[in-house]
């Protein structure tokens, strides 16, 4: 084989590889319906009532994505009750501190399942709002951030 021709069968596998990788999204909205199947005439399956909460794409089918949740919930939701994620939610109890270390003052005591919002990162850390509080967190075992 030509050099020209392994090169564009690398190209082919590499991208439909990247094509099919899971992403995290989150909700737009406060009430979003979860479909059994990727239309409107697919009965509703759950509503979601958490506005931000983040889902991983898992699927995809014209306008509908297969997403799953935190908890392992999955169905089909369309693209427009979705938007880029900006938010995760810590799988254990965490503390969120005042600076990116480990060796900063602690703010808060945050419980397995809490929602943030994502400010802005550095490497493994990220500055974090959630109701009242505002710090940074360390980003090992949340769900909603590759």
């Amino acid at each position: 084989m030509s050099k020209k021709v392994i090169f564009f069968i690398l190209i082919f596998f590499c991208t439909n590889a990247l094509s099919n990788e899971n992403y995290f999204l989150m909700l737009k909205n406060s009430k979003v319906n979860v479909r059994m199947g990727p239309g409107l005439d697919y009965p509703v399956k759950f509503i979601y009532k958490k506005k931000y909460l983040p889902v991983k794409v898992i699927d995809k089918k014209e306008n509908f994505r297969k997403v799953i949740d935190h908890k392992k919930n999955s169905g089909w939701i369309h693209i427009s009750q979705l938007k880029k994620v900006n938010s995760v939610i810590v799988l254990s109890n965490r503390i969120l501190f005042k600076k990116p270390t480990f060796n900063s003052k602690p703010i808060a005591n945050l419980e397995n399942g809490r929602l943030l919002i994502l400010k802005k990162c550095k490497k493994n850390w990220c500055e974090v709002r959630s109701q009242n509080y505002s710090g940074w967190i360390n980003m090992d075992n949340v769900w909603g951030k590759d």
